[in-house]
Formats: structure tokens, C-alpha cells, sequence
């Protein structure tokens, strides 16, 4: 097989059927668009959220003797979930005290009455139920008092999480589809504009895989080109557009830092999706309807 002549004929389509061409790539496009802004809006939206969930827990405990606090101090530390803990005495809970409620308690604070604590960092990926497996494993330690962390808020974070994953995880699977089904439909309709010469070429002997080649690499151009100008929108829409309509949201941060993750995922998701599309048309309308010929 001629590479020079799948080449050939896979942009040939361009020239049969441009509105159809255009119609698929622009689908294509748009598709691609959306996902990639969906994509660097929905990391921004998990990179915040994440950040609102610093689990820490307060530890109080009763009073007890150094050794007993060193203890319990070593049973905290050793549970997988912990990243770190801070020991606060009673007299710098007072301090602590005194500084968050002013001058005005001043007496009351001299007291001493404030016990000491721990406060436990956990790992933000850990969910409600291991948070809470976790509080309950704490307080069961002797010399514990009481275990405090914000668990409504949690939960709020994980229901809300969970429900933008599914909302944005179902508008990316209807727009990949949507956009497959056009360049499928685009594809088939070059096939039929096409399809003396196809019944010519099986006459003379040539297989579906060769036939269909032309067709498939018209497909992956068009994911390309449209891969390539939603790149370039979502450059344009980020950084000049954003900042210049909206300045109070700031800079919306790459996905994990580099702009190349989502660069190279939404032209390769567009050259996969017209790979896929193209693949579909050509086998289905080589292959079962011009195989009589």
C-alpha cells in the first residue's frame, strides 16, 4: 500500500465534501473546546476544594505526666492516615486563648483551665468514613479526653465533590459521543459520494483494509486540525480573554502546573475521536454495503 497515495486520497475528501468536512471539524472543534475548559475549570475547582478540606483534628486530653503525653503522642503518629502532629500545653492553649478572644477574657484565661492537645493533620485524600474510623480509633487511646474535627463540613465537601465528578464526567461523555457521531456521519457520506469507484477498486481486487485507509486518515486530519484550533481557543479564552473580562478570578492554573497535560490530551482525545468516527463509517459502509458490488 502506497503511503503517498492514502495521503493523497484521505485529503481528497476535503475537496468532495467541504461543507460536511467543515461541519465535522467544527463539531470536532467545539467538542474539543468545551472538554478542554471543562478540563482546566474542573482542576481549579478540585485544587480549591481540596484546599478548604485540611482535615485536622483537636485532640484534647486529660492531664497526665509527660511520659503519658509522649505515649500518646507515639499511638497518633503511628495511625497511616496521620501526615503530622502538634503538641499544644495547656499553658500554650492559654496563650492561644487569649490572643483569639482579646483582653477582655484575660481573668478568666489565667485560670489555666484550658487542657491540652494535639492537633493531627490527616491526608486530605482520606474520606469521611476513614476519618471517622479514625477519630473513633483515637478516642478509644487512654489518656484522651476528646476528639473534635469538622465533620459536616467534610461531608459537604465530598457530597458537593461528588456530584460536580458526576455533572462534569456525563457533559464529557455526551459531547465525545456527539461529536464521534458527526464525524461518522461525515465519513459516510464521502464513502457514498464515493462509491462507483469503491465498487470499481473491490472489481479489481482490492481488500476493505485498503480502501478504508483513505478514509480513516481523512479522520484523524480532521481531529487534528480541530485539536489543534481548540488549543489555541483555550489559549486565547485563559489567558487574554479572563483576564481581561473577569480580573477577579485570577489565574486559572494548568491542570497539575504544565500546560502541556491538557494540551496533549485534547489533541490527542480529537485525533482519537476521528480515528474512532472514520473507523466506524468505513467498516460498516465498505465492508456490508458496497461488498456486492
Amino acid at each position: 500500500m502506497s503511503l503517498k497515495y492514502v495521503i493523497k486520497e484521505g485529503t481528497a475528501g476535503f475537496k468532495r465534501a467541504k461543507l460536511a468536512v467543515t461541519t465535522s471539524i467544527f463539531s470536532l472543534f467545539i467538542a474539543v473546546l468545551l472538554l478542554g475548559i471543562l478540563g482546566r475549570v474542573s482542576y481549579n475547582v478540585y485544587t480549591q476544594a481540596m484546599s478548604l478540606k485540611e482535615i485536622q483534628i483537636e485532640v484534647f486530653l486529660f492531664d497526665m505526666d509527660e511520659r503519658s503525653v509522649e505515649e500518646v503522642r507515639n499511638q497518633i503518629e503511628g495511625e497511616e492516615l496521620v501526615t503530622n502532629v502538634v503538641y499544644i500545653s495547656k499553658d500554650s492553649a492559654s496563650v492561644i486563648a487569649a490572643k483569639e478572644l482579646g483582653a477582655g477574657v484575660t481573668e478568666l484565661i489565667e485560670l489555666n483551665f484550658l487542657p491540652a492537645s494535639f492537633k493531627v493533620e490527616v491526608n486530605t485524600d482520606s474520606g469521611s468514613e476513614l476519618v471517622e474510623s479514625l477519630a473513633s480509633r483515637i478516642q478509644n487511646i487512654r489518656g484522651v479526653d476528646e476528639v473534635e474535627y469538622n465533620r459536616a463540613l467534610l461531608k459537604a465537601l465530598e457530597s458537593n465533590l461528588s456530584i460536580f465528578s458526576l455533572i462534569g464526567s456525563g457533559l464529557g461523555i455526551l459531547i465525545l459521543l456527539a461529536a464521534v457521531v458527526l464525524v461518522y456521519n461525515t465519513i459516510r457520506l464521502t464513502i457514498y459520494a464515493k462509491k462507483d469507484l469503491i465498487r470499481a477498486m473491490k472489481l479489481v481486487g482490492a481488500t476493505n483494509g485498503f480502501i478504508r485507509s483513505p478514509f480513516i486518515v481523512e479522520g484523524i486530519i480532521q481531529g487534528l486540525i480541530a485539536g489543534t484550533l481548540a488549543v489555541l481557543s483555550v489559549f486565547a479564552i485563559f489567558e487574554f480573554l479572563v483576564p481581561l473580562y473577569v480580573p477577579d478570578v485570577g489565574i486559572v492554573a494548568w491542570p497539575f502546573g504544565r500546560w502541556y497535560f491538557l494540551v496533549g490530551a485534547m489533541v490527542g482525545l480529537s485525533v482519537l475521536m476521528g480515528w474512532w468516527g472514520s473507523r466506524l463509517a468505513s467498516r460498516k459502509y465498505i465492508a456490508e454495503t458496497y461488498i456486492s458490488g
